[in-house]
């Protein structure tokens, strides 16, 4: 029996590539890393981020997601989820370094939103988002046009999720629609609606395309609108038209990209069942990018904000099973130790890209401000920061608590 490997000529290069060697600027992800990172078994690492954080002092602010290590949040200035730090950076106009423990589109974000005269680094350029990278903006205009021929696109808004590159956030934003969270979609969805068609939610003619995650669009259109999953349809990128008719792109309310998160899309039924059956009186929380079964069947849905807020105001004794990335989760434990917290798999479920932000890498970093190299800075083209901030600009001017993530 032949393997992968045999099957490639030999004079062919492998179809991967080895972090810290080459680039790949197709991909949202790079994989330069110039210099040498610290050794992750050196004893001495925790000291050093402590002794470089010291002497950069206020030039630099350092930025937490919620899904890092605990290793890094131990350094982090603010905690929160992408779009709260990125707002958090751009508060800190005094900082001209903002190194942000989190992925690319993140640090796009930071960088959209602050001023010229600050530069956000992301301590590792291969901490990418699978979701985002299903998403390639010449995909995305290749689906506009598909959505010109079938004659629907003057009805169409498209709603971009902030877990997305700012190359589509700046389709978005060119194309008359806005940007959301996990915790505006229903919002943002709501406006979207107004703004096509005939302005109706329920029985309208207006359409949105939805990007990247197909999950979170469908739950919110089916749970906080009302909307029918029959008017739901899938856009699979790598089909012609989608893989869909002209007709059922004419049907649909909401065009889903086909897009999902690479954690919270393993969470199942199944497993959502077997906790009632093995924890009585349990809680299920989860968030809102999970299959549209397993939010369904939860107690609880919500945001990473709205899961701790959720849990930390619960009463001591609470049996919670948590749907959400386990860095978190673990820390939510330790947290609330009088509260019983489980994690909704029982194989390890890590965002693997956000934990490519090591303390290696934090520190990798630290020490090159401290000698006066600046490593890793993410730029995004100015044209393209402008229609990305017009989408971000048009989410802000939602009604409500729109910001928050």
């Amino acid at each position: 029996m032949s393997t992968t490997a045999d099957r490639i000529p030999h004079s062919a290069p492998l179809p991967l590539l080895v972090l810290g060697h080459g680039r790949d600027l197709a991909s949202e992800r790079g994989v330069e890393c110039p210099g040498d990172l610290p050794a992750p078994s050196d004893p001495g690492l925790v000291e050093r981020a402590r002794a470089a954080r010291e002497a950069l002092g206020e030039k630099v602010f350092v930025l937490g997601h919620h899904y890092q290590r605990d290793e890094v949040i131990a350094f982090a200035d603010v905690t929160g989820d992408s779009f709260k730090l990125a707002k958090e950076a751009a508060a800190r106009p005094e900082a001209p370094w903002i190194i942000f423990c989190g992925v690319h589109f993140m640090a796009e974000s930071a960088d959209i939103l602050t001023s010229d005269e600050q530069t956000v680094i992301l301590p590792d350029l291969a901490a990418g988002c699978s979701m985002a990278d299903m998403a390639a903006i010449s995909q995305v205009e290749d689906a506009w046009d598909d959505l010109v021929e079938a004659g629907i696109a003057e009805d169409t808004v498209p709603v971009t999720y902030m877990n997305s590159s700012a190359a589509i956030k700046a389709f978005t934003g060119r194309h008359g629609g806005t940007i959301c969270t996990s915790s505006n979609a229903k919002t943002a969805l709501s406006w979207a609606f107004s703004q096509g068609g005939d302005g109706r939610v329920e029985g309208g003619t207006g359409k949105v395309l939805f990007l990247p995650d197909q999950h979170l669009g469908r739950n919110t259109w089916a749970r906080d609108l009302g909307g029918s999953l029959e008017d739901c349809v899938v856009f699979d990128p790598h089909r012609p038209m989608g893989g869909l008719s002209r007709q059922q792109l004419q049907d649909a309310r909401m065009i889903l990209w086909r897009g999902h998160c690479s954690v919270h899309g393993r969470f199942t039924l199944e497993a959502v069942k077997q906790a009632r059956r093995e924890i009585p009186g349990v809680r299920v929380i989860v968030h809102p990018e999970c299959r549209h079964e397993v939010v369904e069947a939860a107690d609880e849905v919500g945001s990473t904000e709205k899961i701790i807020k959720t849990i930390a105001a619960a009463p001591d004794g609470t049996r919670w099973v948590v749907g959400t990335e386990l860095n978190l989760v673990r820390r939510l434990g330790e947290e609330f130790p009088r509260q019983q917290i489980s994690f909704l798999e029982k194989n390890v479920c890590y965002c693997s890209t956000m934990n490519r932000i090591d303390l290696p890498h934090l520190v990798w970093t630290l020490e090159s401000l401290v000698a006066g190299r600046v490593v890793n800075p993410i730029h995004v083209d100015p044209e393209v920061a402008r229609h990305a901030r017009v989408a971000l600009d048009r989410m802000l001017a939602l009604p409500g608590e729109t910001h928050k993530d």
